[in-house]
């Protein structure tokens, strides 16, 4: 009996291997859907477009883009972690992929387990800013302002929960301040808060501040990452502020059901990567500020694994918890 057992195990699998490598083998072969749990004109949403139109190009196929926003990014995330891994139900996700998974109590799947990254479409930096009526022009500045205030300090977010909070977290727990917490219904509101004066600083994405930052309605006192932008020569990176500590910036990228054969991750990788490297691409993606991120499959994939964990780290020291 425990021999008929082994014999219909090993017929299974061998089964499903050959269903899997006819898969890759045949693909792809009809429309792909690629779910953004983001509103149309997020940043993911926008580069998902640009770039999936370049791969449908190179491979003679059509990419349709489905929009699942609510539910902080779950209902989306969840359409893609249940599908069927056969690479016609891809996921354009941004960094708040790390930061729902760090800040919920429960999700509808494991995200680690059923979704894994494929490739990042960019970076989407961050900076902090400032009304320049309140004077604060360096970076130390602002915290020097903000320990000598405790608790008087503010700082507005695009919603409780939303990677702006978390990087304003990030940024708050590493300077080692108090801050109240004003979150707002979206970035535009959140920067309003700021021009008003009632607020006194917002970790914002830098597409919707660089324009008032270089008519001088908002001071920048730091970007994220490892250079300075060339929409904002200006304005230093955390680490030229002397902010030693991280603070993350954003990023979009792909994302498959984790059960998605080898094969067709790689074929993804490869055509998504020659897509977002094609010099057409390359600009249009770069008149969006969103920067390029030249990372392998498995440095993508341990970038989420990482964002993950200090996030949930930032979550618990906060105390931000959704359920």
């Amino acid at each position: 009996m425990r021999f008929i057992t082994q014999l219909i195990g090993s017929a299974l699998f061998c089964a499903s291997f050959t269903v899997a490598t006819a898969t890759a083998q045949t693909w792809p072969s009809k429309t792909i859907r690629v779910i953004v749990p983001l509103s149309a004109g997020s940043g993911a949403d926008v580069a998902g477009r640009l770039i999936t139109d370049q791969v449908g190009r190179q491979i003679g196929q059509t990419f349709v883009i489905e929009n699942r926003p609510g539910g902080g990014n779950t209902i989306g995330m969840a359409v893609v972690a249940k599908a069927d891994p056969d690479g016609y139900t891809l996921l354009a996700n941004s960094s708040t992929h790390s930061v729902t998974t760090a800040i919920r109590e429960t999700l509808p799947f494991n995200t680690s387990a059923d979704l894994t990254p494929i490739i990042p479409f960019g970076s989407l930096p961050l900076v902090i800013v400032v009304n320049p009526a309140k004077g604060h022009k360096t970076l130390a500045d602002l915290i020097a302002y903000a320990k000598a205030n405790p608790g008087k300090i503010n700082y507005s977010s695009a919603g409780a929960g939303n990677q702006s909070h978390l990087s304003a977290e990030m940024f708050r727990l590493g300077a080692g301040f108090e801050a109240v917490h004003i979150p707002t219904k979206g970035s535009p509101e959140a920067v309003r808060e700021v021009l008003a004066g009632r607020v006194d600083f917002y970790v914002c994405p830098t597409n919707a501040a660089i324009a008032l930052i270089n008519d001088g309605q908002l001071q920048g006192l730091a970007v994220t990452g490892n250079a300075r932008l060339p929409t904002l020569p200006n304005v230093p990176t955390f680490e030229e502020a002397g902010f030693k500590k991280p603070v993350y910036g954003s990023w979009t990228g792909l994302f498959v059901p984790s059960a998605t054969p080898a094969a067709i991750k790689e074929k993804l990788y490869a055509e998504f990567q020659k897509a977002v490297s094609t010099p057409d691409i390359r600009k249009k993606l770069d008149d969006l500020g969103m920067g390029p991120m030249p990372l392998t499959q498995a440095q993508f994939e341990k970038l989420v694994k990482d964002e993950i964990e200090t996030y949930t780290a930032i979550a618990t020291a906060s105390g931000i918890r959704m359920k």
